[in-house]
């Protein structure tokens, strides 16, 4: 009984090492990495659709026009869903992320650490979370981006394919779940994980749409350092 037990705390140790040897060469691959920035693919593309980045400090979202000549958006996100059904706001801003960390966790006051953790390593399900706009004012927390009609649609493809469909070929609707009068949530594939974060989603639409973005990045810090903020 007592060379399992030291066979046991031996073990212990050494996972106890590794996790925090595995932990520290993320923080420096999370510094590291989002240092290298992958440039505008067409730096002469037209500016025909504005588009934002924004972020609350520490989730990202790409804000758009909720109708603009490239796309309308009504169809797929019916004003309907939002508990306001303001149909006066003009941008919509999506974000993507872990279904139970959006849904049970409105403040960090409420975050837990089970929810965290299934969150890190890739036990939950994902959420596409929409926030609508009355307006955006470029500053330190939100940057103006001026797309081509090719990039923009490039942008919409990305955003589409992040949500999940019903049977009908609409976005599944999350009822009875929100931060305030104008936000709605999404069913949406993929799982959420240190490697792939709300961050990492929005610096790839970034990617997707042609634009400056770091080669990998999974805060918010790695995506505005690329901006010069």
């Amino acid at each position: 009984m007592l060379s399992l037990l030291q066979k046991l705390a031996r073990f212990g140790g050494y996972f106890l090492v590794g996790f925090f040897i595995f932990l520290i060469l993320w923080v420096l691959a999370a510094w590291l990495i989002p240092k290298i920035p992958v440039a505008k693919a067409d730096p002469n593309a037209s500016a025909d659709v504005t588009v934002y980045l924004h972020t609350n400090g520490v989730h990202t979202d790409i804000v758009l026009p909720v109708v603009c000549p490239e796309y309308d958006w009504r169809p797929l996100l019916p004003y309907a869903n939002l508990p306001s059904q303001d149909s006066s706001l003009p941008y919509v801003g999506f974000g993507w992320g872990d279904k139970g960390f959006y849904l049970d966790t409105p403040t960090w006051a409420d975050l837990k650490f089970s929810t965290a953790f299934v969150a890190a390593f890739w036990l939950g399900t994902a959420a596409m979370h929409t926030t609508y706009f009355r307006q955006l004012t470029p500053g330190p927390q939100t940057i103006a981006l001026h797309l081509s009609r090719a990039e923009y649609a490039r942008l919409v493809d990305y955003i589409r394919s992040s949500f999940r469909r019903d049977a009908a070929g609409g976005f599944e609707h999350i009822p009875g779940h929100t931060y305030g009068p104008n936000d709605a949530f999404y069913e949406a594939p993929r799982v959420y994980s240190f490697l792939y974060t709300c961050n990492t989603w929005t610096n790839n639409a970034l990617k997707a749409a042609g634009q400056r973005a770091c080669l990998w990045t999974p805060t918010d810090k790695g995506i505005f350092h690329v901006y010069g903020r």
